[in-house]
């Protein structure tokens, strides 16, 4: 798909009057580009190093360090396939070593970054103390946290919204940016979906990858762990209902159970913070509330990634879609908010979620030319 959207960004070019021709010439960025790139996504740490590439500029990646064998597996098809030494540079290092290095060299010219609002605010902070040493001001492209949510209106079919909660929130154990972590459903339309979603819950298999049936595995490692399992003792302390899970064991690996709570308050901690895991928050409103759950959805989290209206009410999709205008980056109608396709629906998500320069379109990769115009009498 870069390539299609590459040759439509260079076909782009300014109207020459009679016996003058205006030429638009795409250049790559004046020195090198850091890509940096998360655990979760494979494909999308190919994309971080290649898009940039393929407008020729020079890259150094680094992956994260849960994701150097998937890395190298990578590299070695780029250079089966062809790609010259020297054009993607693949590094192993020590993150803040990395950093040091990058940021304070004068050819630094942009970051392409998926990973945590935190860390990118800090890289952000750090090019801006650097400023003057650069060659260009370098172009910061990042996809960061989320905290997406599922809001279900009155309306709402209770299988399709089922579905969407499960599949949103449990696949790929929600190690996913976009992952549902927060959902919304009215008091009236939440007796037939806790019936529905508790028996579908008590079908999902807990298990190795090396089974297929098993719908969620282990998290990516210890650190992880023990951060969605310090949430769920919170949780438990603080005396919220555990609707179905809770329990977590890393005897033979670091398996959460799928979990799902119910919110005590709109704006407990589990309804706000990225949590990065098989958790799921559950907050009941009152229908007749919607539109003020709409605010309450708008304004609960700093971030902006994806999100979900499942409804069969047009005026309420309708009044959702305005009111919910940048609280997400990519925005569904009775759907999961997950599984962006390239070609159909570009990624990215703005306030703390990231740039939203969309991964998947061509407009990531103007992020990654310096235009240059030419004008020739003829």
């Amino acid at each position: 798909f870069n390539v299609h959207y590459a040759q439509q960004i260079y076909s782009e070019q300014p109207i020459s009057s009679p016996g003058v021709w205006n030429r638009l010439e795409y250049r790559p960025l004046e020195g090198f580009i850091f890509a940096l790139t998360p655990f979760n996504f494979t494909a999308i740490a190919g994309n971080l190093p290649t898009a940039p590439a393929m407008m020729g500029n020079v890259i150094v990646w680094k992956p994260a360090d849960s994701q150097i064998y998937s890395a190298n597996v990578l590299m070695r098809i780029f250079k089966e396939a062809g790609l010259p030494d020297g054009v993607v540079n693949l590094v192993y290092a020590d993150g803040p070593e990395t950093g040091d290095v990058i940021f304070n060299h004068p050819d630094f010219s942009g970051i392409h970054f998926t990973g945590s609002t935190g860390v990118f605010r800090h890289i952000w902070q750090t090019i801006g103390t650097n400023i003057a040493k650069y060659r260009s001001y370098p172009r910061i492209v990042g996809e960061t946290g989320g905290k997406d949510f599922i809001l279900a209106h009155s309306s709402a079919q209770v299988d399709v919204l089922v579905a969407a909660i499960i599949r949103g929130s449990f696949e790929f154990q929600g190690q996913k940016c976009s992952a549902a972590s927060r959902v919304y459903i009215p008091q009236s339309l939440w007796p037939a979906v806790k019936t529905k979603l508790l028996a579908e819950m008590a079908t999902i298999k807990v298990g190795p990858t090396e089974d297929f049936t098993n719908f969620v595995n282990a998290v990516i490692d210890e650190r992880a762990f023990n951060k969605i399992k310090g949430y769920i003792d919170q949780a438990k302390a603080d005396g919220v209902e555990v609707l179905f899970g809770g329990n977590c064991d890393m005897s033979k690996g670091y398996f959460i159970e799928p979990t799902i709570l119910m919110a005590p308050t709109a704006h407990y901690r589990t309804m706000c913070e990225e949590i990065f895991g098989p958790v799921l928050t559950i907050y009941t409103y009152k229908a007749e509330a919607f539109e003020k759950t709409l605010d309450l959805v708008n304004t609960t989290s700093k971030y902006a990634l994806t999100g979900a209206i499942i409804s069969q009410d047009r005026a309420a999709v309708e009044l959702a879609t305005n009111k919910l205008r940048h609280a997400a980056g990519n925005f569904y109608i009775n759907d999961k908010p997950t599984g962006a396709v390239v070609g159909q629906q570009p990624f990215g998500g703005a306030r703390a979620s990231g740039t939203n320069d969309k991964a998947g379109s061509l407009i990531n990769l103007y992020r990654w030319l310096s235009a240059k115009i030419g004008r020739a009498h003829v």
